[in-house]
């Protein structure tokens, strides 16, 4: 069972087990190897396979783990006892997890100090697994990034420390991403210097004085990555920003399903059809939405690579081009 954290300067370095797969979590990796800290194990997903040749591929994790050879496991089931009794001979004085998968206490709670959690938000907004996209999808003009307490509940243990990241007006998930990277990656170091001066004060977040709305960022998935055309243009707007370049929404159209990278709002004489429906104006791909039309930049045909809407359009046979049908 792990102890509070100290009141008192602790002796450097700290033993630290780190868990994560994605490049969010690559890049914290490297920044926490930069340190003082040991690094006594990093766990990661199992290598799985993946694209049309179903070649086995790793996690970015994975590969800066073997980069900065440093010990690694993949296990398929965190509570396996083979691999808790491995990691409970690590003798870690704290685990450090960003973007994994949820852990069982039986591994949260074993190192000295138990686990800190890196979260792509400002919590206790935006729990959930997609606090990136969502925080875009939901119109906010900031997020930030959220080191925690691991506990039971996903989210929802004792906040450390927090920064603030601004979302730009046409930031997209990708450029949002890297401005929460390099903050979060700066936000672990922080915790951590916190952590071995003895200075850490953990915060229950329901004794936080937020009285914003309470919005969550659940896992994406292809219901709510799929285009509503009956929303406002600039809500679709919004959130095909949120969703680029991954996962991408998409919508159905007479050539199969569509991803949509990029659009804009347009103004245009052109009548407001219902809503879904698509036509060609002077070479631009517009989709009708609740209230005007939207202009489609970038998109991704059904089995082939992405292009700009317009060398779809003039790939497209003439007499095609009069009636493009309903994409929703």
């Amino acid at each position: 069972m792990s102890e509070s954290f100290p009141n008192s300067p602790v002796t450097k370095p700290l033993r630290i087990a780190f868990f994560g797969t994605p490049e969010f979590a690559g890049k914290c990796l490297r920044e926490i190897h930069g340190g003082p800290h040991k690094i006594v194990a990093v766990i990661t997903s199992p290598d799985k396979k993946s694209g049309r040749g179903q070649k086995m591929s790793s996690s970015y994790v994975k590969r800066a783990a073997t980069d900065l050879k440093l010990p690694m496991h993949q296990p398929k089931n965190l509570k396996a006892p083979d691999f808790v009794a491995a990691f409970s001979k690590l003798n870690c004085d704290i685990a450090i997890v960003v973007a994994f998968r949820m852990l069982p206490e039986v591994i949260w709670d074993a190192p000295r100090y138990g686990s800190i959690n890196l979260h792509a938000s400002l919590l206790p907004q935006l729990r959930g697994a997609a606090p990136i996209q969502w925080a875009i999808r939901h119109k906010l003009t900031e997020t930030g990034v959220t080191t925690f307490a691991l506990q039971h509940a996903i989210d929802t243990g004792d906040i450390l420390l927090q920064a603030n990241v601004p979302i730009s007006p046409l930031e997209t998930a990708a450029t949002l991403h890297d401005k929460l990277l390099i903050r979060g990656q700066k936000l672990l170091t922080q915790t951590l210097e916190k952590l071995i001066r003895g200075e850490l004060k953990p915060v229950a977040q329901h004794k936080l004085n937020k009285k914003e709305e309470r919005l969550n960022a659940p896992k994406l998935d292809r219901t709510n990555c799929r285009i509503d055309w009956t929303q406002s243009a600039e809500n679709v707007e919004h959130m095909i920003r949120s969703l680029s370049p991954y996962p991408t929404s998409f919508c159905s159209t007479p050539w199969g399903d569509f991803k949509v990278i990029s659009a804009q709002l347009i103004d245009t004489d052109c009548k407001i059809a219902a809503p879904g429906d698509a036509t060609i104006l002077q070479n631009k791909l517009l989709v009708s939405c609740q209230d005007r039309w939207l202009e489609l930049t970038k998109i991704v045909p059904k089995g082939k690579k992405p292009m700009n809407a317009n060398a779809w359009i003039n790939g497209l046979q003439p007499s095609k081009r009069d009636s493009l049908g309903n994409w929703s």
